[in-house]
C-alpha cells in the first residue's frame, strides 16, 4: 500500500529548526476560539471544497428535538425489535462477481474474489439512548475471514469501537484523515488513512476514498476528522460504491466518471434531522445521485435500524418505492433483508 499515509507513522523532519513553545497570551486564546466558532458553522477546518456542513443547528431545534423524542424516539425504545439473525451461505468468494449482504443500518459484508471486506460495521443495540430496532442480520460470529473494514467516517453509527475490537485480528482497517486514532488498539494491523480520491490496494482489489457532503465530528471539539465513502473495484473491473452518510450534491457525477459502477449502495433515511441542517438525502434525492452516478444497481440503506431522524421509521422504504415506479427503476432499484446475500 505505498504511499498511503498510516497513523502511527513519525515523520522527522530534517533541517527545520522549532522555537520552544510558548504559552498562549489572550489575543491568542481569542484568535483560536473564533477560528473555532467559524470551523463549527463550517463543519471542519478545511471546509473550503464546500462538502462539509456545519454543525449549528437552524432555527427551530428545540421544537423538532422535542417532536422527535414525542412522536419517533420513546415509542421505539418501547416496541419489539424486528428482524432476525440469519445463516447463509458467506464462504469466500473466489471469482469475479460480487456477493454483498447487509447487515443493518449501514453495515455490509462485501464478497469478491477471495477478499471478504466488511463496511461499518455496527452491532450495538444501543447507541446511547439511541434503540437499535431490527436485529442485525448476521452474527459477528457467523463472519468468515474478514481481510479489511473500511470505515465512512467517525459517528457512532458508522464507528461502533466495542464491534470493532471483537472483529480486529490483525489486518488493516481504512478510515477517513483524521480518525486512525480512534481505532488503534483494537486488534488491526495497519492502520491506512485516506483523503478524498487517495487510492490503496487490498489484494486484487482497489480501495478508492470519494468525497460526500456532510460532516465528520464524533463529539463537537473534532472537527478535522474526514468523511466520505469507497469505491471497491476488483481485478475484472467490476466496482461496489458505498456512499457512506451525504447529503445530495454535485460530487455525484464526478464519482461516477471515476469508473463504470455496478452497484451503488446509498442512504435513504434521517433525512428530517433534528438540527434542521442539510446532513442525509431522502428517497427522492437518492434516486438522482443515483442517475448522476451512472450505476446499473442501487440498494438502499440508512434506514429501519436506528432512529435518528424525525421522519416516521417506515416512511423512507415507502417513498423510495414509489418514486422508484415513477422512475421506472424497478428492475435497478435491489431492497435487501438483513443477512440475506445477493450476487452480482
Amino acid at each position: 500500500m505505498g504511499g498511503v499515509a498510516r497513523e502511527g507513522e513519525l515523520v522527522q523532519d530534517e533541517g527545520v529548526s522549532r522555537s520552544p513553545k510558548q504559552k498562549p497570551d489572550a489575543a491568542g486564546l481569542v484568535r483560536r476560539l473564533r477560528e473555532k466558532t467559524v470551523a463549527l458553522s463550517q463543519g471542519g477546518t478545511d471546509a473550503g471544497a464546500g462538502h462539509r456542513v456545519g454543525l449549528f443547528p437552524q432555527v427551530g431545534w428545540a421544537g423538532r428535538n422535542y417532536r422527535f423524542a414525542r412522536e419517533v424516539l420513546l415509542p421505539q425504545i418501547f416496541s419489539l425489535r424486528g428482524g432476525a439473525l440469519q445463516r447463509p451461505d458467506l464462504l469466500t468468494h473466489e471469482n469475479s462477481e460480487f456477493q454483498v449482504t447487509w447487515i443493518g443500518h449501514a453495515s455490509f459484508l462485501i464478497q469478491t474474489e477471495g477478499i471478504n471486506v466488511l463496511v461499518d460495521p455496527v452491532w450495538s443495540n444501543w447507541l446511547g439512548f439511541i434503540k437499535r430496532v431490527r436485529h442485525p442480520g448476521l452474527a459477528i460470529e457467523d463472519l468468515p475471514p474478514i481481510h479489511a473494514v473500511l470505515i465512512t467516517h467517525a459517528h457512532f453509527d458508522h464507528l461502533h469501537l466495542g464491534g470493532l475490537g471483537k472483529i480486529g485480528q490483525g489486518q488493516p482497517i481504512f478510515v477517513p484523515e483524521g480518525v486512525g486514532q480512534l481505532v488503534r488498539k483494537r486488534g488491526f494491523g495497519d492502520i491506512v488513512e485516506m483523503g478524498h480520491w487517495g487510492k490503496a490496494r487490498l489484494g486484487p482489489l482497489e480501495i478508492i476514498f470519494t468525497p460526500s457532503k456532510h460532516w465528520g465530528a464524533r463529539m463537537v471539539h473534532d472537527v478535522h476528522r474526514n468523511f466520505g465513502g469507497y469505491l471497491i473495484r476488483n481485478s475484472a473491473g467490476r466496482t461496489v460504491y458505498h456512499c457512506g452518510d451525504s447529503a445530495y450534491f454535485g460530487g455525484f457525477t464526478e464519482i461516477g466518471s471515476a469508473g463504470s459502477i455496478d452497484l451503488a449502495i446509498l442512504p435513504i433515511g434521517a433525512y428530517r434531522a433534528m438540527s434542521g441542517r442539510e446532513v442525509h438525502m431522502n428517497p427522492e434525492e437518492a434516486l438522482e445521485a443515483f442517475r448522476d452516478l451512472g450505476a446499473r444497481t442501487m440498494v438502499p440503506m440508512h434506514y429501519g435500524t436506528y432512529p435518528l431522524g424525525g421522519e416516521p421509521m417506515h416512511e423512507p422504504l415507502e417513498r423510495l418505492e414509489a418514486a422508484t415506479r415513477e422512475r421506472g427503476l424497478e428492475e435497478a432499484v435491489r431492497v435487501l433483508e438483513e443477512g440475506r446475500p445477493i450476487l452480482l
